[in-house]
């Protein structure tokens, strides 16, 4: 309307500077101060453009108070050099009042409306023998044009300003979940009833190798159907049939042949009278919770294990106690015959074996921490290493390092010792005495560093990291089970003793192997809560 009113002024100063051109010569002194009149409505009005459009000033009272002094001296200008009440361009004012009742606040307006009624007596009383009633008739039009103007200006105000109000929430709202969607660690994906790409986040182009600039508007069904068959069954289900996936899972399948689990939801969505919806699917990376629950079941198989292993180990161990003694006493007395002394011999070895045996199934069982004291994990680490260093499987050959900082935590030092013990151990004899490094390091980790959703809260890092020949396939996805053993003569008790004292520091315990060596990692928290070390 500023941009209206500054249009409508240029083009009656326009006219107003012509009319006083054309009487120079018989009234040179009216003609310029109508030009002076002229000259300064432009100047105002150039200033104006200015600081509205260039500077991007927002228009005040006082700005437009301004512009409404330089309008009415203008038409009043004009129209008392047309005739004055006799002016058929009196309706201009009429203009005038509209727009600044439309423009001003009601109290402004009404100002303005009564100066613009005043302004156009006073040159009708200067300038007619009297006053008709026809003068007093124009100005009741004035005022009542006002009052009409300015209550529907009101209005009009009042429903811009809610227009505005909701257009900034709205913009709120969209800045929100855009950066909601942008941000979070779920993939959404948004494909319409033809199958082209409608949306794409940072999380799903990253999960989808898909490139969402280029690929955005395109068909994108065919390289699903190529990354994950399960999400491409349920995006076709919602198109085609409507049907929504709640909860459900897939598989994603990487360039590089690397899988990784997705938890799935689906959900369908029409758009006007399209007959088919288009489908958004919201999906996660499962790995970090597929792991944690693998090993929330694998302490819960050793729990079940240790109960049993104890029960066993105590209802066998009597008995074979007093085998191993009956067979000593037979084999004292049995003085003549060798080959009766050859078996007792055999059955008492037998027995010393089995016995120890049990004596590994009781440790298993009884692993518990019994005391929470504050630990220095490197010190547990160095004193381990020592021990190893003089096994008798630890050849020269064998280089064992201890690395980081010291790494306090709260734990039973005893358990922590037989973890870096065991693990060691296990290192030195799966390199069978050939050259070999053995790097053991602890120090402080991030919460980015752990699966998502393990619940550790400062947490501290041991990891057990050899150049051996890593472990046999067909052994590590049971490796730390029971009886689950690559080395011929052992028990398979090493690694679940070492599993059921990471349980219970509340810790976890993740295993890389390749060709080229194996990596234990294990997060322990630093501290542990009051009714946990209870």
């Amino acid at each position: 309307m500023i941009s209206w009113l500054f249009a409508a002024r240029t083009i009656l100063a326009v006219v107003t500077l012509l009319g006083a051109v054309s009487v120079w010569t018989d009234a040179p002194d009216i003609s310029f101060i109508v030009s002076l009149a002229v000259l300064l409505a432009f100047t105002i009005t150039a200033y104006g453009w200015y600081a509205v459009w260039v500077r991007g000033t927002e228009p005040g009272l006082w700005f437009l108070h301004t512009q409404a002094l330089v309008d009415l001296g203008l038409i009043t200008t004009f129209v008392h050099f047309s005739g004055g009440a006799d002016s058929p361009f009196t309706s201009v004012y009429v203009v005038f009042i509209a727009a600044y009742a439309i423009l001003m606040p009601l109290w402004s307006g009404a100002v303005v409306a009564g100066a613009a009624a005043a302004v156009y007596a006073i040159d009708v009383r200067l300038t007619a023998a009297q006053v008709d009633v026809g003068v007093w008739g124009q100005v009741a039009v004035f005022i009542a044009v006002y009052v009409i103007v300015a209550g529907l200006g009101a209005r009009l105000r009042q429903a811009s300003a809610e227009q505005h109000s909701l257009q900034r929430e709205l913009l709120r709202v969209r800045l929100e979940a855009d950066d909601i969607l942008r941000n979070i660690r779920s993939g959404v994906l948004t494909v319409d009833g033809m199958g082209r790409l409608a949306f794409l986040n940072p999380t799903a182009e990253r999960l989808l190798a898909i490139h969402g600039e280029t690929a955005m508007g395109l068909p994108v069904l065919d390289h699903l159907k190529g990354r994950s068959s399960e999400l491409w069954a349920a995006i076709v289900a919602g198109i085609r049939h409507g049907r929504k996936v709640n909860r459900g899972e897939g598989i994603v399948v990487e360039e590089g042949g690397r899988q990784f689990p997705i938890g799935l939801t689906t959900t369908t969505f029409q758009h006007g009278a399209n007959k088919t919806p288009s489908v958004t699917a919201l999906f996660t990376d499962i790995s970090d919770s597929k792991q944690l629950q693998e090993l929330h079941l694998r302490a819960e198989r050793l729990e079940a294990v240790a109960a049993l292993s104890a029960s066993l180990a105590h209802e066998i161990r009597n008995p074979l106690a007093s085998i191993r003694s009956s067979v000593e006493q037979l084999a004292r007395s049995a003085h003549t015959d060798e080959d009766d002394r050859f078996l007792a011999d055999l059955i008492v070895r037998e027995a010393d074996r089995l016995s120890r045996i049990l004596s590994e199934f009781l440790d298993f069982s009884r692993v518990r921490a019994t005391r929470f004291a504050p630990v220095d994990l490197r010190a547990v680490a160095q004193g381990a290493s020592r021990l190893v260093r003089e096994h008798p499987d630890c050849g020269e050959e064998m280089d064992i390092q201890v690395r980081g900082e010291a790494t306090m935590l709260d734990g039973d030092e005893d358990l922590l010792h037989r973890v870096v013990a065991n693990l060691l151990l296990n290192a030195v004899q799966a390199a069978k005495g050939g050259p070999a490094t053995i790097t053991v390091t602890t120090d402080p980790a991030d919460a980015g560093d752990l699966p998502h959703g393990s619940g550790i809260e400062n947490p501290v890092r041991l990891v057990i990291q050899d150049t051996g020949p890593g472990i046999p396939e067909e052994v590590l996805d049971r490796l730390f089970e029971p009886f689950v053993t690559g080395r011929p003569g052992g028990t398979g008790l090493g690694l679940a003793i070492v599993q059921r004292a990471v349980d219970a520091h509340r810790g976890i315990v993740m295993v890389d192997s390749t060709r080229r060596g194996t990596t234990f990692t294990i997060f322990f928290p630093a501290k542990m809560r009051a009714e946990e070390a209870a």
